[in-house]
């Protein structure tokens, strides 16, 4: 493939992976910014009740060659972010964004590292995940990673700093999303006037129109009926007496 046609593939890949991100709540791109496919710029948002970063607003950015998806991405947080595994600069030390293979001297195996089969939402799903679950044993930022260890309360008071200060970089007219869930229908209240108005009103509930005079009408045709079919009977039983009085008088 040729230099061009994977700058093409790389930004074409990168524009549907964009597309289905806009979709999700817990991240938001700026549509006042300008759009730049190969350096994005957008917030992650911490929406989980049981993180100490819950509610932050986290504004970062994701840089891409134009050998994308065979390089890996690179990730920098924009906020101040004291953290174990995120340098001064925002710089996110994280597996999924290391080289592809297998290495030695760090123990990291090709499977926790990137791959051609990775995006960009596996990568953002996995720093949401680590901003709760830091990797002490090698930090990038020692400092935090020994405050984490031994001093968790002044960590995740660092923490809530943070969340604070994020708070100040939400664009205006944004809210950020508190769940994930959906808000219910607000509830319908009973309108009493439309049942009052109900009451006096008569409806057709698709019965027979038939009216009281035309069912006595039809009540008399079915009494004069029976009455024909009883006389019938009575003359056959005549017949049957004048018919047996002649067989003995011969």
């Amino acid at each position: 493939m040729s230099k061009a046609s994977k700058a093409t593939a790389a930004r074409t890949r990168l524009m549907g992976e964009m597309k289905t991100l806009r979709q999700e709540k817990w991240i938001h791109f700026d549509d006042n910014e300008d759009i730049n496919i190969m350096k994005w710029r957008f917030a992650l948002m911490v929406i989980n009740s049981d993180s100490v970063f819950n509610g932050a607003y986290l504004q970062a950015e994701m840089s891409f060659t134009e050998d994308y998806p065979y390089s890996p991405p690179k990730f920098r947080f924009l906020n101040p972010i004291t953290h174990p595994n995120v340098y001064p600069d925002g710089q996110l030390c994280i597996s999924i964004l290391h080289t592809p293979g297998e290495d030695v001297m760090s123990g990291e195996t090709a499977s926790e590292r990137w791959t051609p089969l990775q995006c960009v939402e596996s990568v953002l799903r996995s720093v949401l995940l680590l901003l709760d679950d830091p990797e002490i044993s090698s930090p990038a930022n020692v400092d935090a990673g020994v405050m984490y260890r031994d001093r968790r309360e002044e960590y995740n008071k660092k923490a809530k700093e943070t969340v604070e200060y994020s708070k100040t970089k939400v664009p205006e007219g944004f809210e950020v999303p508190r769940s994930f869930e959906t808000a219910p229908p607000p509830k319908v209240e009973n309108d009493d006037d439309f049942w009052q108005e109900s009451d006096d009103e008569d409806y057709d509930f698709g019965g027979s129109d038939t009216g009281d005079e035309e069912m006595e009408d039809f009540e008399d045709d079915e009494e004069e009926g029976d009455g024909e079919e009883e006389g019938s009977d009575d003359g056959g039983s005549d017949d049957e007496v004048v018919s047996d009085t002649q067989t003995k008088k011969r």
